[in-house]
């Protein structure tokens, strides 16, 4: 296994991603906050606050090691209980200011489960996905163009499999609605050798920054007012619940004792909630979950 290699990689697309962010901002810079972990460990966070096009933005770095797997990484793989593990990985949420600009998330990351006198267990997981407060068809189709081209040099069905985990993976049930309107998901991924699926990695997380920046720069200077903004953070609210509830990142973050800042640096700093909310028929706000918030062959919507 190319474990450094590997860790080499996500320090260079932190820095890549964050450069790029910060200069679309135009303004404020990330601040960087190098942690370590009691257990094992340790991470780089970045934060940029208050920006100029992005409200929030965090771009976090961690690789923590631990004597045992919490509950949340080995409840599906019992015969994992007991390894000691190492698990690196960037996880990236961006909340930007305008809310005509979709808010979106992706990470990449390595696991690996270790006992001795065995072969050790890897696997790889990430992916992206996108969550517009206000639908635009052209945003959906380009941002699936480039998930798509991300996946095609690994076989025709990659695309399709990790779209479907995606829809599948970012719903809220409770809701009984998808978080947004999709892009990447996949885990457990070892079917492929090391080597390749590190390449399929680096594939899904060089592409992220390509996919998004050109749906910042082309939303982010559209005139907006208070109606706007309020959907804004109403719509923000399921964001939260998703990660509160749901998000195997989170969970494991916290099961594993990790740092809290940097787990939860994926909230938004601003959200609502209203009771038995309801947006008027025929409005833009209704769109998003009559017609976005839909399971949409976004490849054939062209």
């Amino acid at each position: 296994m190319q474990i450094e290699q590997v860790k080499t990689y996500l320090l260079q697309l932190q820095d890549n991603i964050c450069g790029e962010l910060a200069a679309e901002d135009g303004g404020k810079g990330f601040i960087t906050d190098e942690w370590q972990r009691p257990e094992g460990g340790g991470g780089r966070s970045r934060v940029l606050a208050e920006g100029e096009v992005f409200e929030k933005a965090g771009v976090n770095f961690s690789h923590v090691t631990g004597a045992s797997l919490p509950p949340s990484a080995s409840a599906s793989r019992p015969e994992l209980a007991g390894r000691s593990y190492q698990a690196m990985g960037v996880s990236l949420v961006i909340h930007p200011r305008n809310p005509y600009v979709p808010t979106s998330h992706a990470n990449v990351r390595l696991f690996v489960a270790e006992k001795e006198g065995e072969e050790p267990i890897w696997w790889f997981g990430g992916g992206y996905d996108l969550t517009p407060y206000y639908g635009n068809h052209e945003d959906c189709i380009s941002w699936h163009e480039h998930a798509n081209a991300a996946c095609a040099p690994f076989g025709p069905e990659v695309y399709p499999r990790f779209k479907a985990w995606c829809d599948e993976y970012f719903y809220l049930k409770h809701r009984q609605e998808p978080r947004g309107i999709g892009g990447l998901f996949f885990d457990d991924l070892n079917e492929w050798d090391f080597a390749t699926s590190f390449a399929f990695v680096q594939s899904v997380g060089d592409s992220f920054i390509r996919a998004y920046r050109p749906i910042v720069q082309s939303r982010k200077d559209i005139p907006y007012g208070e109606r706007e903004r309020q959907f804004q953070l109403y719509r923000r609210g399921r964001y939260v619940e998703f990660n509160l509830v749901f998000d195997r990142g989170t969970l494991f973050g916290l099961q594993s004792n990790g740092r809290t800042e940097a787990i939860l640096m994926s909230l938004p700093p601003l959200v609502r909630w209203e009771y038995d909310y309801h947006p008027e028929a025929g409005s833009a706000e209704a769109e998003l979950t009559e017609y976005y918030l839909c399971d949409r062959d976004w490849l054939n919507e062209k």
